[in-house]
C-alpha cells in the first residue's frame, strides 16, 4: 500500500528522519557555500539561534580554529530532498540538515557560515579523519563500528528504513518480500545489513547517491529501494512514477560525525544542540523542512547520547 501522510506524522512523532544513505557523488565535488539561511523561513529561524559565549571557545580548540576561519566545513549532500538540497534557483543548499549546520555555524561564529563538502556514504570517515571537514551532517546513522571511526554528537534524529517501488508493483509489502528479488540499496549504508538479514536470498546492487538509486528503480535494475522513509515520500512526492510501501522495519538514530578522538569539541556540540532544541530552533528548522511533508508538530528530539556509539 501507498504510505498516508497521517501515518507518517504518527511515525514522526515516536521516531523521526533517518538517511545514512544515498548522499553526494564524492568528496572530490566542489564545496559550495551556503551561508544565509536560504528561504526567508530558515533565515527567521537562524536569527533565533544561540551563540556560544567567549568562554566557550576554548584556546587551542577545534572550535577556536573555525571560529577564526570564519566559516564552519561541513560534510554533507547538495541531492538529499528535505534534508541537504542545493536550490537551483538561489544556490543555497537547503534542507533539515544544512540549517542544523548554518546554525551550528551561527553557534561557533556568530553567522551561519558554512562551506558544504559534497561527500559520499563512503568517504564520510575520510573526510573526518584527514581535516578535510570539521563536520558531517547527513543523516549518519550511528553505530558502534562507525563509532570506531569516527565520534558522534547526538543523536539528533532518528527513523527507519522501509520500501520504494515503481508505481503499480505489486506483492511487496515488506521487506520478507524482497526475498529472490534484486533490491537496490545505497552504498555503505545500514540497508545492507537490514536487507540482507530480514530477506537473506535477496540479491542486492548498490549505487552512491539517492538520484541514482532512483533513477536505477525506474530503470528495472531492481524491484525495490530501501532507504528512509522521510527520503523516500519526498521523493515520491517530486516523482510520481515512485511509490512507498509498507512501514518503517528499523529505528535509525543519526549523529553529527566529528573525528575521532575529539572529546572536547563533542562535548561542546552536544552542549550547542540541547540548546538549540530548548530555544526551539531545532523545531523551527524540522518544520521549514521535514514538516512541510510530513504533517503534524514537530517531534521530541532524541535524547542525547542515548544509544551505543553516541
Amino acid at each position: 500500500m501507498v504510505v498516508s501522510m497521517k501515518r507518517v506524522a504518527a511515525v514522526a512523532a515516536v521516531s523521526m528522519i533517518g538517511l545514512s544513505a544515498c548522499s553526494g557523488t564524492g568528496s572530490g565535488s566542489p564545496a559550495v557555500p551556503g551561508e544565509t539561511g536560504g528561504a526567508a523561513e530558515g533565515a527567521g529561524v537562524l536569527a533565533k539561534a544561540p551563540v556560544a559565549a567567549a568562554a566557550d571557545i576554548l584556546p587551542g580548540s577545534t572550535m577556536e580554529k573555525i571560529k577564526q576561519r570564519g566559516e564552519l566545513i561541513v560534510g554533507g549532500s547538495l541531492d538529499a530532498p528535505l534534508l541537504s538540497q542545493q536550490n537551483p534557483v538561489t544556490g543555497e543548499v537547503e534542507g533539515f540538515d544544512a540549517d542544523m549546520g548554518k546554525a551550528l555555524a551561527t553557534y561557533i561564529i556568530g553567522e551561519p557560515k558554512v562551506k558544504i563538502v559534497n561527500s559520499a556514504s563512503e568517504t564520510r570517515e575520510a573526510l573526518l579523519s584527514n581535516g578535510t571537514v570539521d563536520v558531517v551532517f547527513q543523516t549518519y546513522t550511528i553505530t558502534p563500528e562507525r563509532a570506531e571511526q569516527v565520534a558522534f554528537a547526538g543523536p539528533y534524529y532518528s527513523s527507519g528504513l522501509t520500501i520504494a517501488v515503481k508505481k503499480g508493483t505489486t506483492g511487496i509489502a515488506k521487506p520478507e518480500d524482497l526475498n529472490g528479488k534484486t533490491v537496490i540499496a545505497g552504498a555503505n549504508t545500514p540497508a545492507i545489513p537490514a536487507i540482507k538479514k530480514l530477506a537473506p536470498q535477496a540479491e542486492i546492487v548498490t549505487f552512491g547517491s539517492d538520484p541514482e538509486c532512483i533513477q536505477a528503480l525506474k530503470q528495472d535494475r531492481g524491484v525495490a529501494y530501501v532507504q528512509d522513509e522521510t527520503l523516500l515520500i519526498a521523493d515520491a512526492q517530486k516523482d510520481p512514477a515512485v511509490e512507498v510501501v509498507g512501514s518503517p522495519f528499523t529505528t535509525d538514530p543519526y549523529g553529527i560525525g566529528l573525528k575521532h578522538g575529539d572529546d572536547q569539541f563533542k562535548k561542546f556540540v552536544n552542549d550547542w544542540l540541547k540548546k538549540t532544541q530548548s530555544a526551539g530552533v531545532w523545531q523551527g528548522i524540522w518544520k521549514n523542512s521535514i514538516g512541510t511533508v510530513v504533517q503534524g508538530e514537530a517531534p521530541a528530539p532524541p535524547q542525547i547520547g542515548s544509544v551505543p556509539g553516541s
